[in-house]
């Protein structure tokens, strides 16, 4: 099992007010699944998606990833598990506007140290995978939405991570470009990657193979859409 959480709890506080943005969420999640976390604004999906992630830990409860119980170790640690295990799609792309195609997949590497021939090779190699092999030297401002996305998902696969976390990633895009984003996805997992998508759109969530249905904080139903 690559993913183990038990009994996950998160709060926040704004002012005087206690928000409970997770309250008991179990979820197991294995090798090479597609997953999505599906419910709406204010539900939890992307307070769960950033434990998930170990972008955040929890108040409570036990989360295990590859094995290792990543919910209380040190927050140096927990970036550098992010970096090793775990590849992010965000809705706003976040793509570093001054820089090409090229060296904005090539970050994650730069911060792991690797050398800038194997960097370039990796990085060269990942958007070719996401078809933009022609346009690895193109600024942002100089591509569509859909070919921002694609960078952000070479980005993802640049480290080669365990799994690839995608919040929203069809969000900013229109139906047509958000249809082949999804399609993308969708070969990724058939080429042996673990996804996990958060959502609030029905339509997206079921380009995966179970959807985990989340609403205050809760998770309310676990829906198979299709056999592995």
């Amino acid at each position: 099992m690559l993913i183990i959480a038990k009994h996950l709890k998160k709060s926040y506080r704004m002012g005087k007010v206690k928000i409970e943005a997770v309250r008991d969420v179990s979820i197991e999640i294995h090798k090479n699944a597609f997953v999505s976390i599906m419910g709406p604004s204010g539900s939890g999906k992307s307070t769960l998606m950033h434990i998930i992630g170990c972008l955040d830990k929890p108040d409570s409860g036990e989360y295990f990833l590859n094995e290792k119980d990543v919910s209380k170790i040190h927050d140096d640690e927990l970036a550098e598990i992010r970096n090793k295990f775990i590849g992010f799609v965000f809705q706003t792309f976040n793509l570093i506007p001054r820089m090409n195609a090229l060296s904005n997949v090539e970050m994650p590497l730069v911060y792991r140290g690797e050398k800038t021939k194997y960097r370039k090779e990796k990085a060269i190699s990942a958007l070719e995978k996401v078809g933009l092999g022609h346009r690895i030297y193109h600024n942002p401002n100089e591509l569509s939405g859909g070919e921002r996305q694609r960078v952000a998902i070479a980005r993802a696969l640049v480290t080669d991570p365990a799994i690839i976390i995608a919040d929203e990633p069809t969000g900013n895009l229109d139906s047509k470009t958000g249809a082949e984003i999804l399609s993308l996805f969708d070969k990724l997992h058939k080429n042996g990657k673990t996804i996990i998508m958060i959502t609030h759109q029905r339509e997206v969530a079921e380009i995966a193979s179970k959807i985990i249905h989340i609403k205050d904080g809760n998770i309310t139903d676990r829906e198979i859409i299709k056999e592995m």
